[in-house]
């Protein structure tokens, strides 16, 4: 955590307001750093931490990360002044994936993933649906999801770098 502040503030606050904005190249490294921490705490159990750092270092490497800001919604939550969670999603003939929510562990169960998801609802235009895809087994995910009405429509099995994932695809009609 070289370089991050304690967010230590975050703690036992039941809802926070967030800010949240489109994401910039200045956030980059704070992006990399909460995407490290909130893999490692949501797939401790479900992917090798070996596998998890293989494909953060290529999903969100300096170059992927400014592509991804370019050229996708990319979201981020901040709170006194310290980026704290991230969403992202991209959207093609009226249908939107989210590729992404993820909080700082210490985030968690603090309003700010759902700040983060009507952020990306109201910057989708003419999207009708939002599709997203959780891993079985990541249940604050599959909970998280389920109650912002997200419905089950697919399950399958994925590759991550050789570790096979069961895979739920759901999605919310708008």
């Amino acid at each position: 955590m070289s370089g991050h502040k304690s967010i230590d503030h975050l703690k036992g606050v039941e809802h926070l307001k967030a800010i949240i904005r489109k994401a910039q190249k200045k956030d980059i490294q704070a992006i990399q750093h909460v995407a490290k921490e909130s893999w490692h705490d949501t797939y401790k159990e479900l992917i090798p931490e070996a596998i998890q750092d293989q494909f953060l270092e290529q999903a969100y490497s300096d170059e992927m990360m400014a592509k991804r800001i370019d050229h996708s919604l990319f979201l981020v939550a901040e709170s006194d002044s310290d980026v704290i969670g991230y969403a992202a999603a991209f959207q093609k003939d009226g249908q939107a994936d989210l590729s992404a929510i993820y909080l700082l562990p210490e985030a968690k169960s603090n309003g700010i993933g759902t700040q983060l998801l009507e952020g990306v609802l109201e910057a989708l235009d003419g999207v009708k649906e939002l599709y997203v895809e959780v891993e079985k087994g990541n249940t604050s995910g599959e909970t998280f999801y389920a109650a912002k009405g997200f419905s089950l429509v697919d399950e399958y099995e994925d590759d991550l770098f050789g570790h096979a994932l069961q895979t739920k695809k759901m999605v919310l009609v708008i």
